[in-house]
């Protein structure tokens, strides 16, 4: 097995992190905790839910 670290370094979906979106149930930005993804046209992105209403909350990060 390979240390978690080395799993970390490739950036995609490990480990929570805290970015900035906009809820659009709320209608504002928020601070949220999520996972970076890569979306079907190759854009990274974090998704994760919404700490006030729980709506999942998007933002694109840039190309993969």
């Amino acid at each position: 097995m390979q240390p978690i670290a080395a799993h970390a370094s490739e950036g995609v979906g490990i480990v929570p992190d805290t970015y900035n979106g906009y809820c659009v149930k709320c209608k504002q930005k928020r601070d949220f905790e999520g996972e970076v993804s890569v979306s079907k046209t190759g854009m990274r992105m974090a998704k994760g839910p919404c700490p006030v209403c729980g709506t999942t909350v998007n933002r694109i990060l840039g190309k993969a």
